[in-house]
């Protein structure tokens, strides 16, 4: 099972500590937002269900296994405001909603309450770039700079330069479904970046590949947000998170626990954490 917190980055393979900027502007306003999936299918703790209509009662007849509707609140009436030129890091832990906020903001999931609103179209690493296994790397490329806004010159112009800082080598031509994962991973993120995107969304993608990258990657963070971009980053690593951002959001359980400092916030989501294990340990020796 993925660990809460990863503490497998060495110090020295950390970038340097982000420094403060002036905000711009709002980039990115999120109003007492709530995601709601719906389940078909039986109860469970924690969850809430609802009573079925005559007409869902119709369209669920004959459906296997079909049962009352299920909702699970996957992020609960969370609000924040972020501006330009920052680097918001977000931590929690597994299943607390982080991913399913992040695509909420990118409008991949329609609000069940609340709103949404962007000051340019977010790039959701892993998303906007979604590989297709039986092209080659070199065709990715193209179709994730074409679903990105750029003309087939402009895609053709940067594509060694994308391949280069995705360290494919002749890997370049051979179809996706023979690369490795680190080798995926690097590559999503040049395409995601190919551009300059204003509004950067990474969840967990800087996890894979080794120092190397991880610094390159960093300094191309940095250079998004010199720019007046602004940056979440989602991660497991806090050594990751105290160094690249400038603010931290915590979720649990779908709900904002904490936003601000960086370092107050990832001491006490720490704390949280290691308290949970410890608990957890204590309960096994019983």
């Amino acid at each position: 099972m993925t660990e809460d917190i990863d503490f497998e980055i060495d110090a020295e393979d950390l970038p340097q500590r982000a420094g403060e900027r002036t905000l711009g502007s709002p980039s990115v306003i999120v109003d007492d937002l709530h995601i709601t999936y719906r389940v078909f299918g039986g109860r469970r703790g924690g969850t809430t269900q609802t009573k079925t209509s005559l007409l869902n009662r119709a369209i669920n007849l004959g459906r296997p296994d079909s049962g009352p509707i299920t909702e699970v609140p996957a992020v609960r009436g969370v609000s924040f405001v972020a501006h330009h030129g920052e680097t918001i890091g977000i931590v929690g832990t597994n299943g607390s909603g982080k991913s399913t906020l992040l695509r909420a903001v990118a409008g991949l999931l329609p609000p069940t309450k609340g709103r949404v609103f962007v000051s340019a179209e977010p790039a959701l690493l892993g998303v906007n770039a979604a590989l297709l296994p039986r092209l080659s790397g070199e065709r990715n490329i193209m179709v994730g700079g074409l679903a990105l806004g750029l003309n087939a010159k402009e895609v053709r112009e940067r594509t060694q330069d994308v391949a280069s800082f995705a360290e494919l080598g002749d890997f370049l031509y051979l179809p996706m479904n023979a690369y490795s994962s680190g080798m995926a991973s690097r590559l999503r993120f040049a395409i995601s970046t190919i551009t300059t995107p204003k509004i950067l969304m990474i969840d967990e993608a800087l996890a894979t590949g080794d120092a190397s990258f991880r610094k390159k990657s960093t300094a191309r963070i940095e250079q998004i947000r010199d720019q007046a971009g602004t940056v979440f980053f989602v991660s497991h690593s806090l050594g990751s998170v105290r160094a690249m951002c400038t603010r931290v959001l915590w979720i649990d359980k779908g709900v904002l626990v904490a936003d601000g400092d960086v370092d107050e916030v990832c001491d006490a989501y720490h704390e949280f954490v290691q308290g949970r294990k410890d608990a957890s340990s204590g309960a096994k020796l019983r």
